[in-house]
């Protein structure tokens, strides 16, 4: 049996046993396995990531603003916390304009050199790309990016607000998009930097392979690509015991 079949066992289990029900579950207990639902992020365990000052974040060119509740920036620059994060389940909602490609960036070794050091979970427009639809790519929404495409197109068009939640797990990830899981990763069994296990070709700037990356590090957001800005609220994050 998969890991991925016991992970869901498991969640299902938990689920019907009371601890979760409607949208959300409730993620108060210990769990090693992702959720099946997004979470019920009113709890006491969960925190933001980012203080309303952004005195815990690294925003080196100073382009991360909040407008109200929403995080948002001028330009492409990351933002990343300063804090170092490894098994965590993270929960945000994102709305993006036109053309938009932005991203939640994971297991942070290098800020300053974030892209072949650390795993992007990609946000953006899918609907810029006539065959998303269908036939989802290591570049669409949800995608464990240039590693492992979405398993559908679950991104709202933009100007919608969308919800992603991001369980890390040792060297596994999952991420829930709208309401389905789109996409996990096994880091451990991604040894090439330019072969993916499925045979598909990884992005030449992804130049460490994911096994050798840490399964800790600092998370960050991705800022506006081009003219399309990208905007965040709710972001918070929970430790798992």
């Amino acid at each position: 049996m998969s890991h991925r079949i016991i992970s869901i066992f498991l969640v299902l289990a938990f689920i019907a046993a009371g601890c979760g029900s409607g949208d959300e579950a409730d993620m108060s207990a210990s769990v090693d396995v992702p959720a099946l639902t997004h979470p019920n992020t009113s709890a006491p365990e969960w925190q933001p990531l980012f203080d309303t000052n952004l005195s815990n974040a690294i925003d080196a060119a100073g382009v991360w603003s909040w407008e109200g509740d929403v995080l948002t920036a001028t330009e492409d620059e990351a933002i990343f916390t300063q804090g170092s994060y490894d098994d965590y389940i993270l929960d945000l909602e994102v709305r993006f304009e036109p053309g938009a490609n932005s991203g939640i960036i994971v297991h942070t070794s290098d800020v300053e050199d974030w892209i072949p050091n650390s795993l992007e979970i990609q946000i953006g427009d899918s609907y810029a790309h006539p065959d998303s639809a269908e036939t989802p790519t290591i570049h669409h929404a949800g995608a464990m990016y240039g590693h492992v495409a979405p398993s559908e197109q679950r991104i709202n068009p933009p100007g919608e607000w969308n919800r992603y939640t991001v369980t890390a797990h040792g060297d596994s990830l999952w991420t829930i998009v709208n309401g389905a899981l789109v996409s996990e990763i096994d880091m451990s069994e991604y040894t090439s930097a330019e072969v993916n296990p499925d045979g598909t070709e990884i992005p030449e700037w992804l130049s460490t392979p994911l096994a050798e990356l840490p399964t800790e590090g600092q998370i960050g957001l991705q800022g506006k690509h081009g003219e399309s800005g990208v905007f965040f609220r709710n972001v918070r994050i929970r430790p798992l015991d």
